[in-house]
């Protein structure tokens, strides 16, 4: 077709690509170019406007180059072009945008489809062994393989700091960490994709490890998502524990576990640890744990066909480990204590506590004031482990949206309004969003405390 008047269509008008990391590769966005007549179209150029200095790049229909000539399109057909991108880094802290445009000549008829990337700046750690510093919240930080802390020495993470993890990379903690955000300025532990689209996907990154003989770790108002494991407290294959206070701090959407504790010491409040693939939280090989004003919400479900049919919650005094030659071993330590107050642990099997005692070691638990989704034909009689639980379906919590917005805050009509102790309470007098609990003195179970609103607020 040679009339000058001849437009090509575009399946959209504008590429936009969401923030992503200067220096590092974006994901591929696609379009098509449809020939809208019956006679073929031939594109005489399509290029780049920016040339070879753009940050982006093309494959046009199966050839890759940002500039092609005398491309056919049949008849009401339709060719593909992808577009990757590449945002250079500035030194500037503030996010960046980059623009360019993909020029299309058709018998002198000039058409283009718009090229918008939005970049960030960042500290780059890649297999690095850290000694004593501070990490700020001046840039995003984004590790790549691992950041190691040394024995000896501590990571501070100032508040409102952002700490992003390539593939596979993890945080590992001989040394100390000290992580202590407030409410206006969590600290984030994400992955390094940071499309719309992966913001909920787990498995992004491997973990935060503190290893055994890591002691006074403080995580304090933080935000752990989309891992393997989120935070692992202890490791089995060294000597002594790890020892860490976990408050204010939400982990969420990890492919394996939100919280995996061995032979550890863990005093935690005010957390929500949600929608995990096997365990929300497995606390093993014994320990010593405290956990106050915890909502435990697992219900996964939207990123995999596999059916979960582990519990939420594990408290056991052993772990046996398969070996890939058969064998297995046995690792027994005692349960000083497992203690969970004003909690709520629920989620979308009918079981979702998990108790595993080997008869031998110590194993001491008690749930005081929890809602526990377990069946209501539990035996909750024995005051030594039970103090005011509320089992069954009319004890559901009634979160604001656990499935679609992730949202586990207490609905109007939540059966976990004013259930706590306000024994307990008068500790921890201000929940996860730094509202006052005790306001009417009568408390909620959980992370978080509803707080009606006002007429004017509706």
């Amino acid at each position: 077709m040679n009339s000058p008047d001849a437009q090509l269509k575009f399946s959209v008008d504008t590429i936009t690509f969401d923030t992503i990391f200067t220096t590092i590769g974006s994901t591929t966005r696609r379009f098509t170019v449809q020939n809208p007549y019956e006679e073929n179209v031939l594109i005489s150029h399509i290029r780049l406007a920016g040339g070879n200095q753009s940050n982006f790049r093309l494959n046009i229909n199966g050839v890759v180059g940002n500039e092609l000539y005398d491309v056919e399109v049949p008849g009401k057909d339709s060719i593909f072009i992808f577009v990757e991108v590449t945002v250079d880094p500035t030194g500037q802290n503030l996010p960046m945008v980059v623009q360019d445009s993909i020029e299309f000549s058709t018998n002198s008829n000039i058409q283009d489809v718009n090229l918008i990337a939005y970049g960030q700046d960042f500290v780059l750690v890649k297999g690095e062994t850290i000694k004593t510093t501070t990490w700020t919240a001046d840039k995003p930080y984004l590790v790549y393989d691992y950041a190691y802390v040394d024995s000896l020495s501590t990571l501070t993470i100032e508040p409102g700091a952002r700490i992003h993890f390539h593939k596979g990379a993890g945080l590992y903690v001989r040394g100390q960490i000290i992580a202590d955000g407030n409410a206006q300025q969590p600290i984030q532990f994400l992955s390094d994709r940071l499309e719309d689209s992966y913001k909920n996907v787990p498995d992004q990154w491997n973990s935060i490890i503190l290893f055994s003989g890591s002691h006074d770790n403080v995580i304090n108002h933080a935000i752990i998502k989309n891992a393997n494991i989120g935070l692992q407290v202890g490791t089995i294959e060294h000597d002594g524990y790890a020892s860490l206070q976990l408050s204010n701090t939400r982990i969420e959407n990890m492919a394996y576990a939100g919280l995996f504790a061995l032979k550890s010491r863990i005093y935690a409040y005010n957390d929500v640890i949600a929608n995990c693939g096997y365990y929300a939280a497995a606390l093993l090989v014994g320990g010593e744990y405290e956990f106050y004003h915890t909502t435990i919400a697992n219900y996964w479900g939207n990123y995999s066909s596999k059916v979960r049919s582990t519990s939420s919650l594990v408290i056991s005094n052993v772990l046996v480990v398969d070996g890939s030659d058969g064998s297995r071993t046995s690792y027994n330590g005692d349960l000083v204590k497992a203690t969970f107050a004003n909690s709520i642990i629920y989620g979308n099997i009918n079981k979702e506590l998990e108790l595993g005692d080997n008869g031998e070691s110590m194993f001491n638990y008690m749930f005081d004031h929890c809602i526990i989704q377990i069946p209501d034909t539990t035996n909750t009689s024995d005051k030594d482990h039970f103090n005011q639980v509320w089992l069954g379906p009319d004890y559901n919590p009634e979160f604001v949206d656990p499935y679609d917005d992730y949202i586990y805050e207490l609905d109007t009509l939540s059966p976990a309004i004013d259930l706590g102790s306000l024994e307990i309470a008068k500790n921890f007098p201000i929940d996860i969003l730094d509202k006052n609990r005790l306001g009417d003195n009568r408390p909620d179970l959980g992370a978080y405390e509803y707080i009606p609103k006002k007429d004017d607020e509706e």
